[in-house]
């Protein structure tokens, strides 16, 4: 407290002017605030901190103290303040997770201005927590989402709906896309997009000296994931593997980046009090920028299809068609309803594709021999030349061990959040209803005592029976758990699944000399930290 104390009083006089230190001197005021209220024992809603609390032996075992969150382990705010604004950890989440984990252990307590988070960072405390969830769990940190939707008069989506509304949608899209046998009907649509990547592969690849490298393989595969999706959300392609990307698609490519730009910004946001707004305007204005854009592409879209739609009914034609038809169709939602459903699922189902994709990619050119085993598999399988379809996943485990390896060692998400529903005990602790919780999914997909040489890439982990590495180890859960987990998982994994296999068939990968070795960073999501410029050599 006395180090806040000084340290905000030297950095008042250091502001001379420039706009940079006066933003960070009103985050120490607001900080500084909390961190009062933390030395006096004062919970983040202002409250005396909970009584020690004793739990019947019936829940916890006899003679056994339940300890309350103020004995909780974790970093102070002082530590917080200088690990996440002045260390880059937004960067970092990661890997902090991991140095929090080996620091205070399995569950810890972390302040991010006013708010209090509890960290879970342990497979068994984390099946615990998702095992006690009621019907409609509800996700942290999506105030930002609802005030958006509120200000512009926008519907929620399934990501940023909660409650009975969240329930509602859930219902209608789940029986729709949730089950492999249903998405198992796009085999088709998606095999044509992986032609066009495939195609694209070569086109690029002819124009560098020489003739194999693909550089920054992301942007590829960004473009590929966000094909592959609107092939199935919209029922048309948009052109974005085409030599000449149209400009609405372009137009909606900026939007995405700078959505996916401003997460960061936003996670700031988060921990920045509304009223800084007026001092520090970008990140939000950014935000409600790349949202307009996303919104306004899909609702040209579905506006278009549903034109199409009432042409052919009111000629009396038969009215054939995908997810997006269904919908308009039973109009089991509002439209508004369906626009936002399609806006979140698309933006949900583009950079979480794409960032694995290229994990996968790079791991197979760094670890040839495992690549070597994956073709002889499906060639084994499938025979030579033959495209794989949605039927023939099953016969190919080290293509499914591969896509879950890959989500193990680089999780899409590195934590999710929560907000406890009810009191709850775990690890120990007390934590009563309404406490934000971060399930730390990169640390437990790492740890030890989930996976037996953790650090060790080995797709056929995943396929011996008997074995813990499985899906319900709940140490590496990339799409979540139970009802609340993503309903765009078997797309996504038919995406991965068939690109993979064809592109294996068709390439030997492999690391190109303008690439180093390449860490991860937390950008919202985890992705490289630097472009993965790749090889695609001709199979003989």
């Amino acid at each position: 407290m006395a180090f806040l104390n000084h340290f905000t009083s030297a950095y008042r006089k250091s502001v001379q002017g420039d706009r940079l230190n006066r933003q960070l001197f009103f985050i120490l005021r607001a900080l500084h605030k909390s961190a009062a209220s933390e030395a006096l024992g004062i919970s983040a809603a202002g409250e005396e901190p909970m009584p020690q609390r004793m739990i019947t032996p019936g829940d916890v075992g006899e003679n056994t103290r339940v300890k309350t969150l103020k004995e909780m382990p974790g970093p102070s705010t002082v530590t917080n303040l200088i690990e996440f604004f002045w260390r880059d950890g937004f960067s970092r989440i990661h890997e902090i997770q991991m140095e929090h984990r080996k620091k205070y252990g399995k569950i810890f307590k972390s302040r991010f201005g006013p708010q209090l988070v509890v960290s879970i960072a342990d497979r068994d405390l984390v099946a615990q927590v998702l095992r006690a969830e009621g019907i409609a769990p509800q996700r942290a940190n999506m105030e930002s989402w609802k005030e958006y939707r509120d200000m512009r008069g926008r519907s929620t989506g399934l990501i940023s709906a909660e409650g009975e509304e969240w329930l509602k949608m859930r219902r209608v899209l789940r029986q729709l896309i949730m089950r492999p046998r249903d998405v198992a009907v796009f085999s088709d649509d998606v095999n044509k997009v992986v032609d066009d990547l495939i195609n694209r592969v070569c086109i690029i690849r002819a124009q560098e000296p020489d003739g194999a490298t693909v550089q920054n393989v992301n942007d590829l595969f960004f473009k590929y994931a966000m094909e592959g999706v609107a092939a199935i959300l919209y029922e048309c392609r948009l052109g974005c593997l085409e030599n000449e990307i149209p400009q609405e698609t372009q137009d909606y490519i900026n939007a995405l980046h700078l959505m996916f730009s401003s997460f960061k910004t936003t996670m700031y946001a988060g921990a920045i009090p509304k009223w800084l707004r007026p001092v520090i305007p970008k990140p939000w204005e950014e935000f409600c920028l790349s949202w307009d854009g996303l919104f306004k592409f899909s609702r040209i879209h579905v506006d278009k299809r549903l034109a199409e739609i009432k042409a052919k009914l009111e000629q009396g034609e038969e009215v054939k068609g995908g997810l997006l038809t269904h919908m308009l169709i039973t109009r089991e939602m509002s439209i508004e309803e369906i626009y936002a459903n399609v806006t979140e699922m698309l933006l949900a189902g583009v950079d979480t594709t794409s960032f694995t994709l290229s994990w996968a990619s790079y791991l197979l050119a760094r670890h040839p021999h495992i690549q070597q085993n994956i073709f002889m598999e499906v060639t084994r399988t499938l025979g030579p030349g033959t495209v794989a379809t949605a039927d023939d996943v099953p016969n190919l485990p080290l293509i499914r061990g591969l896509v879950k390896e890959t989500l193990r060692l680089f999780p899409v998400l590195p934590g999710n959040g929560r907000i406890t529903q009810d009191d709850l005990v775990v690890g120990g602790y007390f934590i009563p209803k309404g406490t934000q919780l971060a399930l730390c999914h990169y640390s437990t997909s790492l740890d030890e005592e989930s996976f037996a040489d953790a650090l060790d890439f080995r797709p056929d982990r995943w396929m011996r029976k008997d074995s813990t590495d499985r899906v319900d180890n709940f140490g590496s859960i990339p799409f979540g758990y139970g009802i609340r987990s993503c309903i765009g998982r078997r797309i996504a994994e038919l995406e991965m699944h068939l690109s993979l296999t064809r592109l294996i068939q068709r390439f030997q990968i492999r690391m190109s000399p303008l690439s180093a070795d390449v860490k991860a960073k937390t950008h919202g999501l985890l992705c490289p930290a630097a472009p993965i410029h790749l090889q695609f050599i001709d199979r003989n």
